[in-house]
């Protein structure tokens, strides 16, 4: 059974960093997709960041493209968040997905329904 447990959130002021980790467990499979995810109060969920396992390649979506970045090692994704804005403010999730290795990663990854698996969120707030 896949597990994924996310860590790092809390409070920070405007302009400030934190940093997400996502611990995976009972992943089989050599090629997954890793995906960060972000639910504000009354939004949908959206996809901000993914990346492949094999080539560390990576989609950001616009509204955090040059203040996120998501990198991963070994079981552990993770998520810099850099220069953080009230509007950051969500509860972060992330989500694993097996992969065949032959595959094309591509932006699509940044949809929720491509994960079958999902963590338990971490709250991020970002204060003035």
């Amino acid at each position: 059974e896949v597990q994924l447990v996310e860590s790092g959130g809390g409070l920070v002021q405007v302009g400030g960093s934190l940093r997400l980790s996502c611990t995976a467990s009972g992943i089989t499979s050599d090629y997954y997709a890793v995906g960060w995810f972000r639910q504000a109060p009354g939004k949908e969920r959206e996809g901000i960041s993914c990346i492949n396992s094999s080539d560390r390649s990576t989609y950001y979506a616009d509204s955090v493209k040059g203040r996120f970045t998501i990198s991963s090692d070994k079981n552990t994704a993770y998520l810099q968040m850099n220069s953080l804005k009230p509007k950051d403010t969500a509860v972060y999730y992330c989500a694993v997905v097996s992969r065949d290795g032959r595959s094309w990663f591509h932006s699509g990854y940044l949809r929720e329904e491509m994960y079958p698996y999902w963590g338990q969120g971490t709250q991020v707030t970002v204060f003035s």
